[in-house]
């Protein structure tokens, strides 16, 4: 009895999350299809149109001089084609543009609900899930901006999630490959991703690196046979914008740091800091293999901690992560940074930040600090568990017999 008290209280926690999720994403959708967005849905409309003409690999090296640089990945590129063909049924871009992030954002706050509610309560883990699927930052980058940010974010925490508490290796390597193949961003994540892998022994080592060798050689292997150049050029060293709105170039902006110096966060830091990212990442992994979304989360969140470049959609790095660490870390980035983002969409650029923007946004990455801080502990606080689901078995030969679960809620 008490185990199916248990159930059905997970069931409408779940249905909770479901129903306020689908809210959000229909909220974002409607303000997608009446807002024209900023200069970035008219930029992957063009780059769509050109993809459209050469083909999503010869499109690293077209030569495009009225936009930015093309720095996304080939499934980036697959995609836009897609979405261009939509486009000829009449669809509008800017609504087909900001869909996937949309969607992403559903499925990322399902995502949270269902890899804590094995680790934390129910109660906890339904409202670190509503505050993932409620963030002011999403609902700004994801139904306003339109970019694949929030996507490539999903399908590195679908990873961790497929790969201990749904024992699919495979599928877990494949959503790997996916995620750095949509943006490079996760590849921060991929060393704890290959290390929770290892501490599950050999098999699983072997189906993961099969899932994400296959579909890496899939989707990148034509392009970087083809044109490996400008992919290289364009896309593997690309350090982001250069503006100075954010993180360390920011501070080091108003201490009046010298130009070089600046320059020199962009170029030679860049490599550091995301190796940084890897390695505390791969470590968290190796403490607690059978929660490997939380090794995910701080890849992402050190991330942008330390990113020397400035964009208003990398604020979304890191909302899902927080929401995995605890319920105020999750709440209290994304509403600051949710003002943020207003500020900065309200304005005439994205790219031109209001002195109210840069000054909020230098205290949110002091919350940022923080919340990676407090998360941090709590994640390695909590009793390691054998198995998420305390019925499969060990995930390696170094797990630990979980403590004795306080509640039944706990065991589904």
């Amino acid at each position: 009895m008490r185990t199916k008290t248990g159930t059905l209280d997970v069931r409408r926690a779940r249905a909770v999350v479901i129903a306020v999720s689908a809210l959000a994403f229909v909220a974002k959708m409607i303000y997608a299809a009446q807002s024209r967005g900023p200069a970035d849905v008219r930029i992957f409309n063009a780059f769509a149109r050109a993809i459209a003409q050469v083909g999503p690999v010869r499109i690293y090296e077209h030569p495009m001089p009225r936009l930015p640089v093309y720095n996304h990945p080939p499934l980036a590129s697959w995609m836009l084609l897609g979405l261009d063909e939509l486009e000829r049924l009449g669809i509008p871009f800017g609504s087909l543009i900001r869909a996937p992030a949309c969607l992403a954002d559903f499925v990322s706050a399902l995502l949270v609900f269902e890899i804590l509610r094995r680790r934390r309560s129910t109660a906890a883990a339904m409202a670190c899930a509503l505050v993932c699927a409620l963030s002011p930052v999403l609902f700004t980058t994801s139904g306003y901006h339109g970019n694949t940010d929030s996507v490539a974010v999903m399908f590195a925490v679908l990873a961790a999630f497929l790969l201990v508490d749904r024992r699919a290796p495979l599928a877990a390597g494949v959503a790997a490959a996916v995620a750095v193949s949509i943006k490079l961003i996760p590849v921060v994540a991929i060393p704890a991703l290959t290390v929770t892998a290892f501490r599950a022994g050999r098999p699983a080592l072997v189906r993961f690196g099969a899932g994400l060798g296959a579909v890496l050689l899939a989707l990148w292997g034509p392009v970087l046979m083809t044109v490996p150049e400008p992919l290289r050029e364009k896309v593997l060293e690309y350090e982001g914008g250069r503006a100075r709105l954010w993180g360390f170039v920011r501070f080091a902006d108003w201490m009046g740091a010298s130009d070089e110096f600046i320059a020199a966060l962009h170029s030679d830091f860049h490599l550091v800091f995301v190796l940084v990212c890897m390695a505390a990442g791969a470590w968290v992994a190796w403490v607690r293999p059978t929660a490997p979304a939380y090794a995910v989360a701080l890849s992402l969140t050190l991330l942008l901690l330390l990113s020397t470049g400035s964009a208003v959609q990398y604020l979304a790095w890191p909302v899902v992560g927080l929401c995995l660490f605890g319920l105020w870390e999750g709440a209290a980035f994304g509403v600051l940074i949710g003002v943020v983002t207003v500020l900065v969409y309200s304005g005439a650029s994205a790219v031109r930040w209001n002195d109210w923007a840069l000054n909020l946004a230098a205290l949110g990455w002091l919350l940022l600090a923080a919340g990676i801080v407090t998360g941090l502990r709590r994640t390695l606080a909590e009793t390691p568990l054998a198995s998420p689901d305390r019925t499969l078995p060990l995930v390696g030969p170094r797990a630990r017999t979980p403590a004795a679960p306080s509640s039944p809620v706990n065991q589904q």
